[in-house]
């Protein structure tokens, strides 16, 4: 089988995958508080790329990391997975899946903004209208269609879902700027994560793991969220020889969540959310062909 079919397969498994999550998501948060599910995903996921790093004998790269290595994944770790997903999980928890995970896609245009200002990069006039167009879709989305009085349904989920895209824009650039292996930053993150995750539960006072059965929504979480589709979608990107088409496949996780959500959680995919959607897609596609452009 050539690389680049082995690209798209493993590709579609991670945007299948990462379909789930929002579902997943709303599922978990019915039988958990938000800290609660993610301390619990949080250790998953760090269970898993543990494995990982066993499988792909990189375990003496962790003893190798230095105070400063430690210091900026702790950092990161405060980032990712502890204040994004907290902030994220909070929005999933006051909002339908449908507005909730749409309004998260931002991300890639609040990275664009960041970008000015950290990168100090120039911004392209097109980019601008990438972005308003983009914003006009979470407006559509937040109010539910009902844009002329701007009527926002649930004004504080709304920002927050669109605020954890500005933690995880953040991340990424760090992250961007980190040239250790992939893998054990995203090890170390989640196990610095994991801890502040821990004190926080604790001060929260902490409810134990309830009823067993349940774990199955933040081991499915850690796993497929935060775990071992990160690895899955690394293999990608490695195998093809164009990267841009892998790249693309993840505009259409958020369609296909809209399906999943509709199925599993029984939300009636409203029209607003579609159309807001392909507003905020439509903004992020611009903005990347201009991006392409002007390199």
């Amino acid at each position: 089988m050539k690389n680049q079919t082995k690209a798209y397969i493993y590709g579609g498994i991670t945007v299948l995958l990462w379909s789930t999550v929002a579902s997943a998501f709303k599922l978990g948060l019915k039988n958990y508080s938000v800290e609660q599910l993610l301390l619990f995903s949080s250790l998953s996921s760090l269970i898993s790329i543990f494995i990982i790093l066993a499988f792909q004998g990189k375990i003496q790269l962790l003893v190798n990391q230095g105070i400063r290595d430690l210091c900026k994944s702790a950092f990161l770790g405060f980032i990712n997975p502890f204040a994004y997903y907290l902030i994220l999980f909070k929005a999933y928890e006051l909002l339908p899946a449908q507005e909730a995970q749409p309004l998260n896609f931002t991300w890639p245009l609040v990275l664009t903004i960041l970008s000015v200002f950290i990168l100090k990069q120039k911004i392209r006039i097109m980019s601008i209208a990438g972005i308003l167009i983009s914003f006009a879709g979470v407006i559509i989305i937040s109010t539910r269609g009902d844009i002329f009085s701007l009527n926002f349904k649930n004004p504080f989920g709304a920002f927050l879902a669109v605020g954890s895209s500005i933690f995880w824009a953040v991340f990424w650039i760090f992250n961007i700027k980190d040239e250790r292996d992939p893998i054990v930053k995203l090890f170390l993150n989640f196990l610095f994560g994991s801890l502040f995750l821990f004190v926080l539960n604790l001060v929260r006072g902490f409810q134990g793991v309830g009823n067993p059965y349940m774990l199955i929504y933040p081991i499915y979480i850690g796993l497929i969220e935060m775990g071992i589709t990160f690895y899955f979608w690394l293999k990608a990107l490695s195998l093809s020889s164009k990267s841009s088409s892998i790249a693309n496949l993840i505009y259409v996780t958020p369609f296909a969540s809209l399906i999943v959500i509709s199925f599993v959680l029984n939300e009636k995919i409203l029209i607003s959310s579609v159309a807001g959607l392909v507003f905020i897609i439509s903004g992020i596609l611009l903005n990347a062909y201009v991006d392409r452009k002007t390199r």
